[in-house]
């Protein structure tokens, strides 16, 4: 294949064609990435371009890994805020590099499913812009009219996938910074719920309110990256396990009510957008409801008027004292408006108190339903974000401040153009757990009508349909046997126990294995892990598994059943069989 019928939208499901084909091989897909990052050098798009050298051992190990896995030979971009082993983590600021010894958790997780990380992108400098203009790499172009912005933060991870360097890219978003470069470049921005993705290895700029963020193409892509990533990680304390809601279209599509101010050059265009998105919104089948828009309007007023720019300042400003004259002066000016005794205790809990009766009232507002807002109210020519930094950028984030404040996930869209070249964008918000839910909405807005069906169900089949699998021993993260969980595409999901029904013992094999057997009465509680592995892998995995192991249904504490390791109970009764429920954990044997 040439560089000529190479296309600039490259999915996951066209690569996987590819190589299923023989047509391209992973090798193929780096060296025409490498050539157009080459060609588009001066988007400043990129701090640490892709390399072959350093690719080459991401390159190697697919040749072990089973192609069933996730992600198999899909490359992906990551922000210069989120670490990549043995490559400069940035931030956007020179002077504040370090080189991590370790992969952020959402990079590990996404090199373990097959992904090729290829290497690090532009951003506001420390995350904090919504205009991807402040950056001493350079300022981001858009990707589609390079005069215009790019949006911010997460500036050089949009434009990558949009001009064909990625399939994928990771952002993150405190304010909007996974959703507004994805609407002014024509993409997905998927923004996951609060704590679902961990941010272990993230640079933070609001640590409690930060998220990982994905953009890509298409919705299949971005929910089979949130299957990938999602779920706690042991040793981040800000990640948590969020159920999910039901896979179910909502029953009510919420619309702000009144007329809101449009801005920059186009907004007449993005206006006349809006209108179109509103009008489409009630073709949809699903009951249109306009609101009163201040429960969302005062949250995001809080984030930045409120004490929430204390908590950046907590964790750069001893930087930006130390290095004086180093940081962008805009960005210094943002973050110095946490400093001082403006925002003493109390006020802390007085915005605090606030935003949990916010909360409270946007989850009765979305229930059963999602909230539909413009991702942007315009667009700026770079010119004019240099004249006027702090309005313009302003501007940006009147639509997406509100959503980490009030817990919520959103997913934003294409939804047409405000002008030639100039990309408008819907954003779909829903209460916690909603991303699913947020996704067939989506799928819904993109295809609305049976004439417009894509040829299968719906991006729901194109993912891979996965169940749980719950181990106890040597399949355990660290242990001998967790390579063959991963090489079956496996994912770690969380930390569990057993109901208290269970002995545990060490059975008489080389090397020693557990024996999880439940009792019909007494037994205690035993630590596991959970996974989720693809189902059409699932039945290999399980035929490697030896006698008198197998598997079975676990209950867990909470009364739930999953698959997982289970124990003959013949096997326990041999005396060579070591009772070792005491320890209550393979771990601790």
């Amino acid at each position: 294949m040439t560089a000529a019928d190479f296309p600039l939208r490259m999915t996951a499901a066209w690569l996987r064609e590819q190589y299923a084909a023989g047509e391209l091989t992973p090798r193929d897909v780096v060296e025409e990435i490498i050539r157009r990052a080459r060609a588009d050098r001066d988007l400043n798009i990129w701090i640490a371009p892709p390399e072959k050298e350093a690719l080459e051992p991401y390159l190697n190990r697919l040749d072990t890994l089973d192609q069933s896995a996730p992600l198999w030979g899909i490359p992906f971009a990551i922000k210069d805020n989120i670490d990549l082993a043995d490559i400069p983590t940035t931030a956007g600021c020179p002077e504040y590099a370090y080189t991590p010894d370790a992969h952020a958790s959402v990079v590990a997780r996404l090199t373990e499913a097959g992904a090729i990380p290829l290497g690090k992108t532009n951003l506001d400098q420390f995350a904090t812009g919504l205009v991807g203009t402040r950056s001493p790499y350079g300022e981001t172009h858009n990707a589609l009219k390079p005069e215009l912005i790019s949006g911010g933060s997460s500036s050089g991870s949009a434009v990558a996938v949009a001009r064909g360097h990625a399939a994928f890219s990771l952002g993150t978003d405190t304010a909007g910074s996974g959703r507004v470069p994805a609407a002014l470049n024509g993409l997905v921005g998927l923004k996951p719920s609060l704590g679902a993705w961990p941010t272990r290895g993230v640079v933070p700029a609001c640590r409690s309110l930060d998220c990982v963020t994905v953009f890509a193409h298409d919705l299949a892509d971005a929910m089979r990256v949130d299957r990938v990533v999602r779920g706690q990680d042991a040793s981040d304390p800000w990640s948590r396990t969020i159920a999910r809601q039901p896979s179910e279209l909502p029953r009510r599509i919420l619309l702000p009510a009144g007329d809101w101010p449009f801005f920059g050059s186009y907004a007449s265009e993005y206006e006349a957008a809006w209108q179109r998105a509103e009008e489409k919104a009630s073709q949809l089948g699903i009951e249109v409801q306009t609101i009163d828009y201040t429960v969302f309007s005062e949250a995001a007023a809080v984030l930045y008027d409120g004490p929430w720019v204390a908590e950046r300042w907590s964790a750069l400003g001893e930087f930006v004292e130390t290095h004086p004259g180093v940081t962008f002066p805009v960005t210094e000016q943002v973050l110095r408006s946490g400093s001082g005794d403006r925002h003493d205790a109390a006020a802390v809990f007085t915005a605090m108190h606030r935003i949990q009766s916010l909360k409270f009232e946007a989850a009765k507002l979305l229930e059963h339903a999602v909230l539909l807002l413009p991702t942007a109210g315009g667009t700026w020519f770079r010119e004019e974000v240099r004249n006027d930094p702090v309005r313009t950028n302003s501007d940006m984030g009147r639509w997406t401040n509100h959503c980490n404040l009030l817990d919520l996930c959103a997913i934003a869209v294409p939804a047409g153009e405000a002008a030639p070249d100039v990309p408008f964008g819907i954003t779909l918000f829903a209460s916690s757990g909603g991303e699913e839910m947020l996704a067939l909405l989506a799928d819904r807005w993109a295809y609305p009508s049976e004439e417009t069906q894509r040829p299968s169900a719906g991006f729901l089949d194109e993912l891979p349909i996965t169940t749980p699998v719950a181990v106890c021993g040597l399949h355990m993260r660290g242990f001998p046997l967790e390579r063959q969980m991963k090489d079956h595409g496996a994912a770690f999901v969380k930390e569990e126990k057993t109901a208290s029904k269970y002995k545990l013992y060490k059975l008489p094999t080389s090397p020693a294995k557990p024996g999880l057997v439940k009792q019909e009465q007494g037994g205690s509680s035993i630590e596991l892990e959970i996974w989720e592995m693809p189902l059409e892998t699932f039945g290999r995995f399980a035929a490697l598994i030896p006698a008198p192991l197998g598997i079975g249904k676990i209950e867990l504490a909470d009364g739930t059943e999953v698959p997982g390791f289970v124990c003959e109970a013949y096997a326990s009764a041999d005396a060579a069989a070591e009772d070792v429920t005491a320890a209550g954990s393979w771990r601790n044997v």
